[in-house]
């Protein structure tokens, strides 16, 4: 794509040295001129003998549009006519234009007006760009036309855009279909679209002035695509680049942080916050060094105490505070000076409330001294695997491969509840609090070398830096699954904006659009985000898209279908051969087919049979199970006979994900949790859960390119 960045930079100087924050419409073609974005034919008069003749010169019919550096919104204004068939309507409607301006707004500067040939046929699309607090600049990809903010079909990408990711966006919206053809209609030209998508996202990342920009409406044709109307917003001051260390630099102090040779912190007192955390890393089993700080004490928990990390001889690796906040800045000084690379921060008191200047006081100090900040306002964090228990809840004792993190310190609460409650082998827990410092992608570099770590789960309100967030996410989920939960997706979080595009961009929205172009799974709420963390490391990883049903209840078997729809599951279509196979193992009066009804009334061989079928057939790719509670299959003989059919199939080497739906009374919890812990996610009383932590590993696989 040709691109001429000294014509945009020329263009732009121009509207800043003029005092402007918006290019006026001829300005917007030159730029889309210079990024080979295609526009109309067009020209600008100053008087109506001059649109006459621009008129006569590009063809009619043609579309007249006031400009205006005051006017931006020209319908609005009246300042937009269209289809002039001659020179007359066009001298006419050249003074109509100019009349409706000036009464619109008396001080705006016209400078004429645009005589543009005029579009016609083809499928209205709007092409736009928008700065994101948290993840910087965005392309987004909608219908267009004037049902553009009613309709709000929009998907936004990080620009940059790939070809790829542009051809994405076309599929991302409900209208897809539309422009694949439908009722007869021809489907439009896709490379195009993709063009001009990539066109507007490289050009508004190569100049961060330019803030918001429309090109609505594009149409879109078999055999190309041009915008109609540009419109280019710019703002003269835009953020400065956040501070970023390198990955190596992260990486090397967040081994130190949460793998540490050595600790310091503590507190004397019992039910003293600091006195919890010190009896937690050497009741915890941490067996580096830890070395009590206090002003006072000559000893803490019968360790020797010291008054100052600086007093402390060797190495350390991590602080954890738990002193009130007005003490903290001194302390993290000390911290600095004896070159400790991490800091936890337990205390409260900080940004969360009001105290601002005191949180950028210690970021300073951080960032001075090159110490990582962990909070404050935390609980502080686990690391199984070590033993270590930097937190004043109590210690956790079941190793796994689940790394999870909150932003809220009661989240955290929940997380550690469930995850002990369900058994659930967790590498680590952290909380983040009011990142002051380290956030969520810090956290996934160092999980994404951990090899203790097999999923990482976060929740969070907020970004601090979405598009870093983003960046490591998209690396680290081709490895393995990261699942998100963002809080505060209702929140109302558009605020005025003077392109379509910008009103459209509503803030749950972008995430869920740049989560899913990172392949992030996002869980929908908190038990979900749990479930996943539980499940999706043990669930193996699917071969295809088949997916086939087997249960023994009808009932089971609709709503089970139902939620593979939900999730985006295919249902395999029954071959013949497959049919009459499986129809050996089942009463006439079941159902083969998918699902499988195998009826309630079914002895412990007849799951085994087919479920064995299910396992050994290559064209079927996951299993889902129906189970129904019955005297002649009781619960606990139903589960040990799956394990015994597929621990079988695992040691020929078969290895498909599989979950169960269990329906019955109260003796189906202990079967569902025997499932459970021999590798097979199975809940009692929902037929939706097991399907949506199946279909978040589908999810998953697809996006890391795992499913051919």
């Amino acid at each position: 794509m040709a691109k001429n960045k000294s014509e945009v930079r020329k263009i732009l100087n121009a509207a800043k040295a003029e005092g402007r924050n918006s290019l006026t419409a001829p300005e917007g073609k030159l730029v889309c001129d210079a990024y080979g974005i295609p526009v109309p034919r067009e020209g600008v008069a100053t008087n109506a003998a001059g649109a006459a003749k621009l008129a006569s010169g590009t063809g009619f019919p043609v579309v007249l549009k006031i400009v205006s550096p005051e006017i931006l919104h020209k319908t609005e204004a009246g300042g937009v006519l269209v289809g002039l068939k001659n020179a007359a309507e066009v001298r006419k409607g050249f003074d109509t234009i100019m009349a409706s301006a000036k009464k619109y707004n008396r001080k705006a500067k016209l400078l004429g007006v645009q005589v543009q040939q005029m579009l016609s046929g083809g499928q209205e699309v709007i092409v736009g760009a928008v700065t994101d607090p948290s993840f910087g600049k965005l392309v987004a990809f909608g219908l267009g036309g004037v049902l553009v903010e009613v309709l709000k079909d929009v998907t936004f990408r990080l620009a940059p855009a790939s070809k790829a990711d542009a051809l994405s966006m076309l599929d991302g919206i409900a209208a897809a279909p539309i422009l694949k053809g439908v009722r007869g209609a021809a489907a439009v030209n896709r490379d195009a679209l993709a063009a001009i998508i990539q066109g507007v996202s490289q050009l508004v990342s190569d100049f961060p002035e330019i803030a918001e920009m429309d090109l609505n409406p594009v149409f879109a044709t078999p055999k190309g695509a041009i915008a109609a109307d540009v419109r280019i917003v710019c703002d003269w001051n835009p953020q400065p680049a956040r501070y970023r260390p390198s990955q190596d630099e992260i990486l090397k102090q967040m081994n130190r942080i949460m793998k540490p040779d050595a600790v310091v912190g503590a507190s004397s007192e019992d039910g003293k916050i600091g006195n919890s955390v010190m009896k937690n890393l050497i009741n915890g089993g941490y067996a580096g060094q830890i070395y009590p700080i206090h002003p006072s004490a000559t000893e803490i928990l019968g360790r020797k105490a010291y008054k100052s990390v600086k007093d402390v001889p060797g190495k350390i690796d991590v602080a954890v505070f738990a002193i009130p906040a007005k003490f903290v800045a001194q302390a993290l000084v000390e911290v600095g000076e004896k070159e400790i690379p991490g800091a936890v921060l337990i205390p409260s008191g900080f940004a969360e409330t009001g105290n601002v200047e005191g949180q950028k006081e210690i970021q300073a100090i951080g960032r001075k001294y090159n110490v990582r900040l962990m909070g404050p306002n935390i609980y502080g964090f686990y690391y199984t695997w070590k033993n270590l228990c930097a937190t004043f809840c109590t210690a956790y004792d079941y190793k796994g491969g689940a790394a999870l993190s909150s932003q809220s310190g009661g989240i955290g609460m929940a997380i550690i509840g469930f995850s002990r409650s369900a058994k659930m082998g967790v590498s680590a827990i952290v909380g983040l609090g009011n990142k002051s410092d380290l956030d969520e992608d810090d956290l996934l570099t160092f999980f994404e070398q951990d090899d203790n770590t097999k999923i990482v789960a976060q929740h969070f309100e907020d970004l601090k830096d979405g598009r870093s967030f983003a960046e490591v996410a998209k690396r680290v989920s081709k490895k393995k699954p990261v699942v998100v939960l963002k809080a505060g997706r209702t929140a109302a979080g558009a605020k005025a904006a003077s392109s379509h595009t910008a009103a459209l961009a509503g803030n749950d929205k972008i995430y869920d659009d740049v989560l899913r172009q990172a392949g992030v799974i996002r869980a929908m709420g908190l038990r979900d985000l749990l479930e996943y963390a539980r499940a999706i490391p043990i669930l193996s990883t699917p071969k295809g898209e088949n997916v086939v049903i087997i249960t023994g209840a009808g009932g089971s078997g609709v709503l089970l279908s139902d939620a593979c729809v939900d999730n985006g599951l295919k249902l395999m279509p029954m071959p013949a051969d497959l049919d009459a196979a499986f129809r050996k193992f089942i009463p006439p009066f079941g159902a083969a087919g998918n699902p499988v009804d195998i009826t309630g009334g079914q002895p412990p061989k007849t799951y085994q049979d087919t479920v064995r079928l299910g396992l050994e057939e290559p064209r079927i790719h996951a299993l889902i199970l129906g189970y129904w509670h019955t005297i002649i299959t009781p619960p606990m003989v139903f589960a040990k006979t799956m394990v015994e059919v597929i621990e079988e199939m695992r040691a020929k080497g078969i290895h498909k994900p599989i979950v169960a739906s269990l329906a019955g009374d109260v003796e189906v919890e202990e079967a569902s949790e025997y499932l459970f812990d021999h590798g097979i996610p199975a809940y009692p009383y929902t037929t939706e859960v097991p399907v949506m932590v199946l279909g978040a590993k589908y999810r998953w696989a697809r996006a890391a390119g795992l499913i051919k």
